[in-house]
């Protein structure tokens, strides 16, 4: 199932099944930028107000309310995590990073993702347009397959259909 990235993360407990008690506050995703994958996410321990991390892998259930884990102890400190370390240095976020075509013509930026709650991929990303092109066009979905490359400071994506004319003698 695809959820919005506000609807994954908007005051989403972490909770455990062991004491049916809320444990954690998610406070924001780890993405991998390589494979546009949401590795794990940021959590504000209930207990002692430390940033601990919740990996995808250890989520059991996804549930309105939040995430259902086993007990406390999957949460675990940053540093504790030596494979996710490049991953988690890179601090890297989605929203507001800037789209553009390969012809380095601007889209906008990005303004929401959706991710496969099962995978934790993202599969597709919102652009928000300037207001003129907004107007026009309105806002554009743009799928994990047309993404051709992802850096630092931005998202290229391949070259957008143009939408064909309809001259009005040819509609008549």
């Amino acid at each position: 199932m695809l959820q919005l990235s506000a609807s994954l993360l908007a005051n989403k407990s972490v909770l455990s099944l062991r004491t049916g008690m809320p444990i954690a506050t998610i406070t924001g995703p780890i993405i991998n930028p390589d494979n546009l994958k949401i590795e794990g996410f940021y959590c504000q321990d209930r207990f002692d107000s430390k940033e601990l991390i919740l990996l995808y892998q250890d989520i059991r259930d996804v549930m309105p309310k939040g995430y259902v884990v086993n007990d406390h102890d999957v949460l675990v400190e940053a540093h504790d995590l030596v494979r996710l370390k490049t991953v988690i240095e890179l601090n890297f976020d989605l929203i507001g990073k800037p789209v553009q075509t390969i012809a380095k013509h601007k889209v906008g930026k990005v303004g929401d993702y959706a991710t496969e709650t099962e995978t934790m991929s993202i599969q597709k990303i919102y652009v928000t347009q300037s207001i003129l092109k907004s107007l026009s066009g309105g806002s554009l979905s743009v799928d994990r397959s047309q993404i051709n490359e992802i850096t630092p400071r931005r998202i290229i994506i391949n070259e957008l259909a143009k939408p064909a004319r309809v001259s009005a003698t040819a509609a008549a």
